[in-house]
């Protein structure tokens, strides 16, 4: 036994590669790998670009927040009134921007004083100095920073290569409007002669008001074969020639402490040496008054060697002193900046923008698209006998035919096929019981409240009289229906063989005389003869042991069916006599000269559901339970059922019964 428990117990565990366990466990190892792997992928991805957007971001807007304190201390001799420019900075850039002196002596503060504001970080920002820039990456806006002015060029003029002044720092070289307009029409005509030319040229105006003509292309020589004179718009200003002579005279004065030469200033801070460059290295000299675009200029050749290389950086170092001594009256005293986050504290690595949402968005669709298809693949086995299980659930559900589900394989999910496959044959089982005990309540309550009815209407238009026996056939009735409620569960029983009975001692002849009675007016409201008829020389029946109301009940089915089945004029005849040795077997006939049954269906008149006429409705043909209940009832009494029929002829049923009565070892008595 033990052995046997051990064999049955390997038999219902299935290995694990063959397992539903085993297979969603290798499924799910497997989107799990593939997940992190994608997940750890992305996170590197992202997070390295998004610290360098976020980086990029926060040095651009920055860079912008210092160009505009700038622009405003390149243009006013004081801090009075920057707060308007800071809090439009502050809410262009969505940072808390804080302007001190050098002292830390608050000049302007986007956060306001009520209530009071976050402390200042300990190391400032920047140092906003109009006359002291720092040199700025090439990607800044234009005129942020400072201007990078040229080194030594290739037109012989030396030019200062440390110049840190911001250009919009222009103090005394800023033009009047009445020069400004005068070299603005200068200009213009300048442009409308190149335009005559085929030179496309704009007007541009420097941060001093002084005008200034772009060409548009990449051949700047064109300009040189022009007749468009720049002369006039070359000359320096009344104001200009003013400033540029207090300048000069500020840098020939530092050269002086130094022991160098003077020099002459022109009006874009270059000065000219001694000798002429080179022919075989030099490019064309720039026309004066004429810019053209970064991208259009041509690559600049090697220039010529210094003359005395100390001595240019030294007019150079002059230049830029002179010209922070000069614009000092001009521009705001230096000032610290203080760059945070609205609520004072640092400003945030990074956030995710939308683009780094997007990509994070779109490799996760990816993941999840790729997650599905492995599971889909991996499951559509696992899932379509469950979606067979389903259908037949919901096909049964749905009142049809049970139908059994495809076992395909040895594994749990088949198990559970084969296990429905038996739940639905027993469940059918159960129905078809169910539906037979139904239609025997139907059929059997129909009949007796058809002859109740059919007396009391036949009272009620006084075809019958009200006496004592009409009234004592309608209790009979009554008393017969409420014994039919009562034993239709043990009817169900007959199936099992277990049906209850009730024998005693009957007088055959005297049961079909009151079947008689109680169907005379169903049979005079169809025009059929109803009678008892005589044995004709057979010999009569002994007193029969049986149960009468389930005599009753089958003599009275098939004497409905006989009427029923009997055209108007014809009849329905009972007998009964005595048959076999010693009288032992008794035999009850309903004869009609009806319609009859043909050879062919004889075999199936006492089963269950079964009806000659399957175009016949209810109303007119019954249930077809009537003579299966017949059977069994015959059956339970240790009798047999019979018919014989010619067409067109009529029916004779028989019921042939032991005298004896049921055998006690094959019913419940």
């Amino acid at each position: 036994m033990l052995r046997r428990a051990e064999r049955a117990g390997q038999r219902l565990r299935l290995p694990l590669r063959k397992s539903l366990l085993g297979r969603l466990l290798a499924v799910s190892a497997l989107v799990a790998a593939c997940s992190v792997a994608a997940t750890a992928w992305l996170a590197v991805q992202t997070t390295s670009g998004a610290i360098e957007q976020e980086q990029g971001r926060n040095l651009a807007a920055d860079t912008r927040v210092l160009d505009g304190l700038l622009a405003y201390a390149a243009e006013h001799p004081t801090w009075d009134g920057v707060g308007t420019t800071v809090d439009e900075l502050a809410d262009a850039s969505d940072r808390r921007i804080t302007l001190t002196t050098q002292s830390r002596e608050i000049l302007a503060d986007s956060a306001g004083s009520s209530p009071p504001p976050p402390a200042l970080p300990p190391q400032a920002s920047a140092v906003v100095d109009p006359l002291s820039v720092a040199a700025v990456p090439s990607e800044a806006e234009p005129g942020a920073g400072s201007v990078t002015v040229a080194v030594p060029g290739t037109d012989a003029a030396q030019r200062s290569g440390n110049d840190r002044v911001d250009p919009r720092a222009v103090g005394p070289f800023k033009l009047p409007e009445a020069e400004r307009a005068s070299l603005r029409r200068t200009a213009e005509e300048t442009v409308r002669c190149l335009s005559r030319s085929g030179i496309a040229s704009d007007v541009i105006e420097s941060p001093s008001g002084r005008p200034r003509i772009q060409v548009v292309g990449n051949d700047p020589a064109r300009m040189q074969n022009s007749r468009c004179s720049t002369d006039d718009l070359d000359s320096p200003t009344g104001t200009e020639t003013k400033a540029l002579t207090a300048l000069n005279g500020l840098v020939n004065a530092c050269l002086d402490r130094q022991g160098r030469e003077a020099v002459r200033l022109d009006l874009d801070l270059s000065w000219n040496t001694r000798e002429e460059p080179e022919a075989a290295t030099a490019v064309p000299r720039p026309v004066p008054g004429v810019t053209v675009p970064q991208e259009a200029r041509p690559t600049a050749l090697p220039t010529p060697a210094s003359l005395d290389s100390e001595n240019d950086r030294d007019i150079a170092s002059c230049v830029g002193i002179a010209r922070q001594e000069q614009l000092s009256s001009y521009v705001a005293s230096p000032a610290l900046l203080f760059i945070s986050d609205p609520g004072g504290g640092a400003v945030p690595a990074f956030e995710l923008s939308s683009g780094n949402t997007a990509k994070i968005t779109g490799v996760a669709a990816l993941v999840l698209a790729l997650t599905v298809g492995a599971s889909v693949l991996a499951g559509a086995r696992l899932v379509r006998p469950l979606h067979a299980l389903t259908g037949a659930a919901q096909r049964m559900r749905d009142g049809e035919n049970p139908s059994h589900v495809v076992v395909a394989a040895d594994n749990e999910i088949g198990r559970l096929a084969a296990a429905f496959n038996d739940m639905t044959e027993h469940r059918a089982r159960l129905e078809e019981q169910r539906k037979a005990l139904v239609s025997d309540v139907a059929h059997e309550l129909r009949t007796p409240l058809s002859n109740i009815r059919g007396w009391l209407e036949g009272a009620q238009d006084g075809i019958a009289e009200l006496d004592a026996s009409f009234v004592s056939s309608l209790l009979e009735e009554a008393v017969q229906l409420q014994h039919i409620i009562d034993d239709l569960q043990d009817l169900a029983a007959a199936d099992a063989g277990v049906l209850r009975l009730h024998p005693e001692p009957l007088r055959i002849e005297e049961l079909l005389t009151y079947v008689v009675a109680a169907h005379q007016a169903e049979a005079d409201a169809a025009g059929v003869g109803l009678t008892v008829a005589d044995p004709e020389g057979r010999e009569p029946p002994p007193d029969l042991a049986a149960d009468p109301v389930r005599m009753r009940q089958a003599i009275s089915n098939l004497v409905s069916n006989a009427v029923r089945h009997t055209p108007p004029g014809g009849r329905v005849t009972l007998r009964v006599y005595a048959t076999g040795s010693g009288g032992d077997e008794t035999v009850v006939e309903v004869a009609d000269t009806g319609c009859g049954i043909a050879q062919e269906d004889l075999p199936h008149v006492f089963d269950r559901f079964w009806r000659a006429e399957k175009s016949r409705s209810r109303r007119t043909g019954g249930s077809g339970l009537g003579l299966a209940i017949v059977r069994k009832l015959v059956e339970a009494h240790g009798g047999t059922t019979g018919v014989a029929s010619t067409v067109g002829h009529g029916s004779v049923f028989t019921l042939r019964l032991p005298s004896a009565g049921p055998d006690p070892m094959r019913t419940l008595v």
